[in-house]
């Protein structure tokens, strides 16, 4: 699209611009008409070369790979939006997972989600991979946190493991309303590597996801009752409501509220327990034996 290309091109131009030679560790030099660095010293710096770049910043119709424009994005020091709006503006799909979390969600949004305490939050991205969260949320479900973080997915928690053991009591009313609300914005990364992989693992290893899956519902995301099930206190009424971000496509605050004053002595009890049970009543397990086989099967080497 030629828009697309000249709003790369005059994006490039103002990022380069406002990088001077000393930000690089570059002597100054002489006879610069214009701030900021020259479109060969862009291309020096990462790697790629001058003919391609100026092309690039020409607005003319080439192909950029993920590995070039994420080289052109640290030697301009793109920040997460930016480099979400080089992306888009370059037709690659642009994929956040391997930002950490720290980065990703920044001291502003968790300093909110600690602050809620003793209400139970998170912040879930569009596959419902936890970002970050406050204590309050770790103790209510501590599975999600212990796993590695490529598995800290609150999906592959609900759908890999057996359904007795469901966090979710009213899981039949629930999970067909979260793949629901996945399908929705998995309309916006078709053909995206991460989000096809995930799908494709949940599908392998969950019958009931892929059924679901099938069906093809959407839905949008909204307040719903939570029915958590806990081994240690028993069963807590939630009613769950997402928060959109500032500057975070696709990421939400969810806030988990007591229902009632039973709830909420539930919850309080369960947080001063220091070994809790995990699971369903027939199936429960110590919190400290699921962490340490957790941890034995992440230490194995691959067979």
């Amino acid at each position: 699209m030629p828009q697309r290309r000249t709003e790369l091109a005059a994006f490039l131009r103002s990022r380069r611009a406002r990088i001077t030679p000393a930000d690089v560790g570059m002597p100054p030099g002489f006879r610069r008409r214009t701030p900021g660095l020259r479109r060969e010293e862009v291309a020096q710096l990462s790697g790629v070369g001058v003919t391609w770049y100026t092309w690039l910043e020409q607005g003319r119709p080439i192909n950029a790979s993920v590995q070039v424009l994420e080289a052109i994005a640290r030697t301009l020091r793109l920040d997460v939006t930016e480099r979400q709006h080089l992306y888009r503006l370059a037709g690659v799909p642009f994929v956040a997972d391997d930002i950490p979390d720290a980065e990703a969600v920044g001291t502003e949004v968790q300093g909110i989600i600690d602050a809620l305490d003793p209400l139970c939050a998170v912040v879930y991205n569009a596959r419902y991979d936890v970002r970050a969260s406050n204590a309050a949320y770790r103790d209510l479900f501590p599975a999600v946190q212990i796993t590695g973080r490529a598995d800290r997915n609150v999906l592959l928690r609900l759908f890999t493991g057996p359904a007795c053991c469901s966090a979710f009591l009213n899981r039949a009313e629930e999970l067909p309303r979260m793949v629901a609300q996945l399908r929705g914005a998995y309309g916006r990364h078709v053909g995206e590597p991460a989000w096809e992989s995930f799908i494709e693992r949940l599908i392998r290893e969950s019958a009931e996801f892929a059924q679901m899956w099938a069906s093809g519902d959407v839905a949008p995301a909204g307040p719903r009752i939570k029915l958590v099930q806990h081994a240690s206190v028993g069963i807590i009424h939630l009613t769950s409501v997402s928060l959109a971000i500032d500057g975070m496509p696709e990421h939400r605050i969810v806030v988990y509220t007591p229902n009632d004053e039973d709830s909420r002595a539930r919850i309080e009890q369960l947080r001063g327990m220091n070994d809790p049970l995990l699971g369903c009543p027939v199936h429960a397990r110590r919190l400290s034996e699921i962490s340490a086989e957790i941890a034995e099967k992440q230490m194995s080497p691959a067979l």
